[in-house]
């Protein structure tokens, strides 16, 4: 059975779905596997180099020593050889706008319940605007 990451580019899709950055960050979750997920943040495309945006130096420094690791989990999830090196960075510090305990919780949303990234990235765009 073929991943849908190496189906995409067969298909005739929107642009925005086969854009390659588009596959290469929704594709990031499943090579770097949950745990880095949840600290990291998938940026841009830039010529081969996916920019990875990590929460301290601390994870900076580790997950650059596994660079190779993430590359060639992202060539197995995408099929093709999209994303070449890694550039981890520091990660932009959000502004706070509302304390903590006054965002509301809401329940998970279907799309948050799709594992395969890319398969959550039709999904979403299937969605009507």
């Amino acid at each position: 059975m073929e991943r849908a990451g190496r189906l995409i580019p067969k298909l005739k899709l929107s642009p925005e779905i086969a854009d390659p950055e588009t596959r290469a960050r929704a594709a990031w979750k499943l090579a770097a596997g949950e745990t880095v997920a949840r600290h990291t943040k998938p940026g841009a495309l830039v010529r081969g180099a996916l920019i990875i945006e990590v929460e301290d130096p601390q994870w900076q420094r580790n997950l650059a020593r596994m660079e190779h690791f993430f590359v060639r989990n992202l060539r197995e999830a995408l099929g093709e050889a999209i994303v070449q090196r890694l550039d981890f960075r520091p990660m932009r510090k959000p502004v706070q706008n509302a304390a903590p305990e006054a965002v509301e919780r809401r329940p998970p949303q279907r799309e948050e319940r799709i594992a395969d990234p890319v398969l959550n990235l039709v999904y979403r765009q299937s969605l009507p605007k």
